[in-house]
């Protein structure tokens, strides 16, 4: 009877300790208090249910993914909330546009995506990878050529969001991500926006006009895909590729630019890979949105892939770099782009490999680390050119 008597006591101060370091509020360290027939309460962190014939659940929210059981009870933590606290902060932290440019014009700047440069880059790289396969062997790319690329680059870029936030402000306030923008908002009016849009295209015409006349007609032939690709995830799966084929419209002008037509073996090549390349980081780009799609009736290749994604986007990243390959052949490159080839390589296949496409901060992540791979290719080509 006393060893009975010292194995219960022993198990109810397990019991207690447990609770205790699990729970710290003191009402919660006393085991009496749990009672699985008359318990249902809950406070600011935790929350605790009971459905008759059943235990006790009790789920306690933690950065961490766990499940626990201890003396008949249930601990259930919520894997993503340390994903939606980081995600509230994120929106919360002002831009640079907030802190520094004045208050009337923030909305352009926003409709523009001025504070999310990554957009920029995509677009400009094809251009710069072009102008410098262009280059004569041995020599720098035309600095001024890229220089007036990378504000077309900036301007096409601004241009493209704000048809893409006109033609979509009825979608865009029913996603999440999205429905903060300016002209979804009601901040900025659909004729401010089309003022807007028309001083955008005024700039860009500008830049233009310095080009050569075979580029001027390249160039203006992409305004029609620039306008329509908005529209595209209305009617089909694979916005993403019709975005690759505007995106990397600067890998065949930016040869022209220079030699004043274009090469096919290498700029179509080159062209190519960008649309294979571009498949790839929409994709995981368009993860982040793919339950508000559902609900909204927009389609993406996210949608169409599924669980198959990663899969296809690594047969589009092997397409892409054997597209990239072979241009570089075609244009007679040194050794060294093929070095820089294979460092892209390895970027593009972590990108692939690691990518969690249920995390929209993972997704993001990778999506921006693109910058990167551009700029693997684009010192390929001037080692190549160079040495």
């Amino acid at each position: 009877m006393a060893l009975y008597r010292r194995l219960s006591r022993s198990r109810h101060a397990f019991h207690h300790h447990s609770i205790a370091a699990l729970y710290p509020s003191p009402h919660l360290t006393n085991p009496r208090l749990i009672n699985p027939f008359q318990f249902s309460s809950s406070d600011g962190d935790h929350n605790y249910t009971h459905t008759p014939n059943s235990k006790v659940s009790l789920t306690f929210y933690s950065p961490h993914s766990s499940r626990i059981e201890l003396s008949g009870l249930h601990f259930s933590t919520l894997a993503n909330s340390e994903e939606k606290k980081k995600n509230e902060q994120q929106k919360a932290k002002p831009s640079w546009i907030d802190a520094y440019l004045p208050q009337r014009i923030r909305p352009y700047a926003h409709l523009a995506r001025l504070d999310k440069p990554i957009g920029t880059w995509l677009l400009a790289w094809p251009c710069m990878w072009s102008i410098a396969l262009a280059a004569p062997p041995g020599s720098i790319p035309d600095v001024k050529m890229m220089t007036l690329f990378g504000c077309g680059a900036l301007l096409l870029r601004g241009a493209g969001c704000t048809v893409n936030d006109l033609l979509d402000r009825d979608i865009d306030t029913k996603v999440e991500r999205t429905r903060s923008r300016p002209v979804a908002s009601g901040v900025l009016t659909p004729f401010q926006g089309l003022t807007f849009l028309g001083f955008q295209l005024l700039l860009g015409l500008g830049i233009l006009l310095q080009l050569n006349n075979y580029s001027r007609i390249l160039g203006a032939s992409s305004l029609l895909m620039v306008f329509s690709y908005p529209l595209m995830k209305r009617f089909t799966f694979w916005p993403q590729a019709y975005l690759g084929l505007t995106f990397n419209w600067g890998a065949l002008l930016g040869w022209a630019a220079i030699r004043g037509s274009i090469d096919p073996s290498v700029v179509l090549p080159l062209y190519a890979s960008g649309v294979f390349w571009t498949l790839v980081y929409d994709t995981i780009y368009a993860h982040q949105d793919k339950e508000d799609d559902l609900k909204v009736g927009v389609k993406s290749t996210a949608l169409r892939f599924g669980d198959s994604t990663k899969e296809w986007i690594s047969g589009f990243g092997l397409a892409c770099i054997s597209s990239l390959a072979l241009s570089g052949v075609n244009a007679n490159i040194g050794w060294p782009y093929y070095a820089f080839l294979t460092a892209a390589s390895g970027q593009l296949a972590w990108q692939i490999l690691t990518v969690d496409l249920s995390s929209r901060a993972d997704c993001n992540r990778k999506f921006v680390s693109n910058k990167w791979f551009g700029a693997f290719i684009f010192g390929g080509i001037l080692s190549g050119k160079l040495l």
